[in-house]
């Protein structure tokens, strides 16, 4: 049994990144760019008012009075010229006239079309925008690496791309095992009990933007497990649950071990989620997810999410993004094995608040259920009071909580 820390430098040598493809710039929302991108323009891309107001040629004398030689609107061309001792009414990104060196907002002016009396004297260079001075064309857009973000994607709309490239998106199956397992539409009969692990992976897999495909449920016989798991080995990734635990009928590494694959790794040090297996064959990966829903959604948490992220172009690894908070009801203690308990989170004066939700075991899915972070204890750790710091891992976006 090795440790999580460990069981993820196994899988790190193969997470580079897929290779590119290029999507439309409006599908390609939280994908990570494949290669840089430069500015294509000069912005702003000429000098242009920064207020509504008037343009003006050298200081001025208040309550000077001048005559307006124009009024000019944002889309307007340039060309404009302006002499000294005139005005020109100009909009918030219309063109600077020719000649003028600085912009009056016209509220501290008095007039209107035809003349107007200037209550202020702007100095030099106030209130105009000058050609470039944000970004030249050439100059680095976004980089390669970088996310693309609604900003970045109307950055690329600024600058006229039309198509990005990207890594691309893992390709992931979903085969779920088990006698005991029936669709989620059925009545199960004693005995049996109903999928709860599809639900949940696809779910998980639409918070990543991605779509993963089902391969359904498959009982447990190593004829029917080979034929569905060489299916799954066609895509990128392989997500099974079930099957890999020490009984007579999991099967599962066995059949991967028939198909070729190496096993990274078999039993992690952690709780739930310790008979989690990861597989490497020439096509990409495949995971063997325990079937103990608390266990599934801990593995997925630990080390697939983080394994798909890289794929995409992430930054990401084993516990990454974790943040500080306290504790605001007490922590159980931990043995030989790091533990990762369900949370509700809630935030009190720019503080993250913890409150464990205390699982009944493995099987507790109304806790894993209902949990919107991962709260870990170190192994070997005594109980931590309220008000005692903790790690928390966030699996949703707090901000969007009705509680």
């Amino acid at each position: 049994m090795i440790s999580a820390q460990e069981a993820w430098q196994r899988l790190v040598p193969h997470l580079t990144p897929l290779p590119e493809e290029s999507v439309p710039r409006r599908e390609a929302r939280n994908r990570v760019l494949s290669q840089d991108i430069d500015a294509t323009i000069d912005v702003p891309a000429l000098d242009v008012s920064a207020m509504d107001g008037y343009a003006l040629v050298g200081p001025v004398q208040p309550p000077e009075v001048l005559p307006v030689r124009a009024t000019i609107a944002a889309g307007d061309p340039p060309g404009t010229v302006l002499a000294a001792r005139q005005a020109a009414k100009i909009m918030t990104g219309a063109p600077i006239p020719q000649g003028a060196d600085r912009v009056l907002p016209v509220e501290r002016t008095d007039g209107g079309n035809d003349r107007v009396k200037l209550l202020e004297s702007p100095p030099e260079n106030c209130h105009i925008r000058r050609r470039g001075e944000i970004m030249r064309a050439g100059d680095k857009l976004l980089a390669k690496g970088d996310l693309l973000t609604a900003g970045a994607l109307s950055l690329a709309a600024t600058h006229g791309y039309q198509n990005l490239e990207v890594f691309r998106t893992p390709r992931v199956s979903v085969l779920v095992t088990g006698d005991e397992v029936v669709r989620p539409e059925e009545q199960p009969r004693p005995g049996q009990l109903r999928d709860s692990h599809t639900d949940f992976l696809l779910a998980a897999g639409h918070s990543l933007g991605m779509d993963f495909t089902s391969l359904g449920l498959v009982a447990d016989r190593a004829d029917s497990l080979r034929q569905k798991v060489q299916q799954g080995m066609t895509d990128d990734v392989l997500l099974i649950t079930g099957g890999v635990s020490m009984g007579e009928f999991d099967l599962v590494e066995g059949v991967l071990s028939e198909l070729g694959c190496n096993i990274l790794f078999e039993k992690v040090a952690v709780q739930p989620a310790k008979p989690v297996v990861a597989a490497k064959h020439d096509g990409g990966l495949v995971f063997g997810l325990p079937g103990n829903p608390a266990s599934a959604m801990v593995a997925f948490w630990l080390f697939v999410r983080p394994t798909l992220r890289r794929l995409l172009g992430y930054e990401d690894s084993f516990w990454h993004g974790a943040l500080r908070a306290e504790l605001e009801a007490p922590l159980p203690k931990s043995k030989g094995r790091e533990r990762f308990l369900p949370a509700d989170i809630r935030f009190d004066d720019g503080k993250i608040l913890v409150s464990p939700l205390g699982p009944k075991g493995s099987h507790d899915l109304a806790a894993y259920g209902r949990g919107t972070a991962l709260v870990r204890i170190p192994a070997g750790s005594a109980p931590a009071p309220v008000g005692a710091p903790c790690e928390v891992l966030p699996l949703t976006d707090w901000r969007s909580s009705a509680r």
